[in-house]
Parts: structure tokens; sequence; C-alpha cells
């Protein structure tokens, strides 16, 4: 009972800042410049080379004690990193939290919309998705550089 949305979104905002503070660490970026300014807008600030994990947004999707559904987009990522959270997201709240199931919806520019099923995974297939994806990734550079 003493676990309420309004204590999570907390301590979300919390993960986030700390985590918002390590990414402009990790980019190597001088944030007093123009530059670092129009990639901020742009969402375009990553780190440079390898990094820690980093959560670069974090919210609460579904709120129905005991349980909770977040979604959190990161980089550099692990399925047991994203338990680690949730785990740090229970001790925080003075309780304690389990991860029951990690679903990735998106890997750079991939979404599930670009999955195969694996009874879909052949020849013809895998190739037909590749040249459906080249416009996406191309469009990808584009924008990056």
């Amino acid at each position: 009972d003493h676990i309420t949305r309004e204590k999570l979104e907390r301590v979300l905002a919390v993960i986030q800042g700390t985590n918002h503070k390590a990414l402009l660490m990790h980019s190597n970026i001088d944030m007093k410049t123009q530059e670092a300014y129009e990639l901020a807008v742009r969402g375009l600030i990553r780190p440079m080379g390898k990094s820690p994990p980093i959560i670069t947004a974090v919210r609460c999707l579904q709120f129905a004690p005991p349980e909770f559904q977040l979604e959190i987009h990161c980089l550099h990522e692990t399925q047991k990193y994203l338990r680690k959270v949730v785990h740090e997201i229970g001790l925080e709240l003075k309780s304690s939290a389990v991860c029951t199931q990690v679903r990735r919806t998106r890997d750079g520019v991939f979404t599930l919309d670009d999955a195969l099923l694996r009874s879909q995974w052949n020849l013809q297939n895998i190739r037909n998705a590749i040249w459906s994806c080249q416009v996406k990734v191309q469009a990808e550079i584009e924008r990056t550089l």
C-alpha cells in the first residue's frame, strides 16, 4: 500500500536524470556550444565509443499494484542490466521488484514490423526483409550525418 504511482514516477525521474548526465559525460561534446544545442534538440546526442548502459527515457505504462509495466529506452543495454534496474527501483521504493519479462520492441531503426518469425526464415524472406529495410537504414544514415 505504501507504493503509489507518484512515488514510482519520482524514482523513474531520478533514474532518467542520472542517466542523462551520464549520456552527456560520455558524449564528449562541449555542452556550451551551438552544435551541442542542435544535437540535443534533434535527439542525436550519443556516447562516443564504448559506454556503460545508459537509459535515455523511462516511463510507467501501466500501474496496477503489485504489478507495473515500464517502457525503457536505452543504449548498450542487456537483459541483465534491465533486470537490475527493476530491482533497484524496488529498493528505492523500500520494497522489492522483480522483472518478469523483457520485450525488445525496437533496435536502432528496426521495429517489430521489420522482424521475421522463425517460421519465416528462408532465403527469399530474408532477402526481401533486407531489401525493404535499405530505405530505412539509408534515411537513418543521412539523418545522423
